[in-house]
């Protein structure tokens, strides 16, 4: 192995280490935000998926950029999912929605 690929293992261990401590940090109440903000991400890189499956520049870089288009879309999906039932929570059960009778 050389000194690159030993140097970037280390940096993608400790980064693990690093995330890993500050979202088990999370108060609940920030977890809704952070979701959001997740989703947005998630979408930057639906769009770059995008662009690596238009390339052409080989099958392999097509299919891989496909895989990555959906995986990216599935977390977008759930991640608006997992928000809006999160969100829920917080309403209270004695308010009127807008289509409910007075």
């Amino acid at each position: 192995m050389t000194l690159t690929i030993i140097l970037q293992l280390y940096v993608f261990i400790l980064a693990g280490f690093v995330g890993f401590s500050i979202l088990t940090r999370v108060p609940p109440l920030l977890h809704t935000p952070l979701m959001s903000a997740t989703n947005a991400i998630s979408a930057i890189s639906i769009v770059g998926a995008l662009v690596v499956a238009g390339s052409r520049h080989s099958t392999l870089t097509s299919i891989l950029g496909f895989v990555a288009v959906t995986c990216a879309t599935i977390n977008v999906v759930g991640g608006f999912g997992i928000t809006d039932r999160m969100l829920h929570m917080f309403k209270r059960a004695d308010t009127k929605t807008a289509g409910d009778a007075p």
